[in-house]
């Protein structure tokens, strides 16, 4: 089974992970301006755009980072959004070597919320789940809608996340329920302390499924990395503020 990767400009390579229900498409509104400083790889992540998905799969993050290693360049900066963050942070920190460093967009090491920890209430999830096996387009818009919840443009975001999704072939089922497995049960909030390469986590202050206060909380556990909020901007920062994001991204990969 290989991994669908589409790739363009001249540089360092930059490997772009998408969130859960999406695909390699949604970095369409800043690829071009990426591609003019780095070699870009829009990733499919298995069972999401052109990245099929096999029968019988045990969908683990482990598994999704092996599959993703297998299409890597030798040696990248890897840059994850929400779901694709736990993705490139597994990658971290399995293939350390192969890595320059690590950027995590609007996403957490552990993004169900615990007694100890912020993050999205298991209800919401529990409710994903439950519309999944009714209407699973609806499903999607529903998460669209609460990712760009509290942004300045929320309508403008979803139509522009809904076009670039409809680029692709739409989500396997047995993948968007593997990925809300994986945002309900992953921890990696320990194993990231061991993590040693440049670390830039990037966050929406009126983020609905990343809570700010999380944000110092990572910032304590994690002194060697660097945060960076946007004010204004909610679970899509590089959609609703396009220009911004590059800025950051060229700042801090150089």
């Amino acid at each position: 089974m290989s991994v669908s990767v589409e790739r363009c400009g001249q540089g360092p390579d930059l490997v772009l992970l998408h969130g859960w229900g999406m695909n390699g498409a949604v970095w369409h509104g800043i690829a071009q301006q990426l591609a003019a400083h780095y070699r870009l790889h829009l990733v499919d992540l298995p069972g999401f755009g052109n990245s099929p998905l096999a029968d019988g799969i045990d969908y683990s993050l482990p598994w999704l980072a092996e599959q993703v290693a297998a299409v890597l360049p030798q040696k990248c900066h890897l840059l994850g959004w929400s779901l694709g963050g736990l993705v490139a942070s597994q990658l971290a920190l399995t293939e350390p070597e192969r890595c320059h460093s690590l950027i995590t967009v609007a996403s957490s090491p552990c993004f169900m919320a615990r007694d100890d920890w912020p993050g999205i209430a298991p209800k919401v999830l529990m409710g994903f789940n439950q519309m999944l096996a009714g209407d699973f387009k609806q499903t999607i818009d529903r998460f669209l809608a609460i990712q760009a919840m509290g942004s300045e443009h929320a309508r403008d975001d979803i139509r522009q996340l809904r076009h670039w999704l409809a680029e692709r072939p739409a989500p396997r089922l047995a993948a968007l329920e593997a990925g809300l497995g994986l945002l309900a049960d992953v921890d990696l909030r320990d194993e990231l302390t061991t993590l040693s390469l440049p670390w830039l986590r990037v966050y929406g202050r009126l983020d609905s499924l990343v809570p700010k206060v999380a944000i110092p909380l990572l910032d304590e556990r994690y002194p060697a990395s660097h945060s960076l909020v946007l004010e204004k901007a909610s679970h899509a920062p590089f959609i609703s503020h396009p220009q911004q994001f590059v800025e950051i991204i060229r700042h801090f990969v150089g």
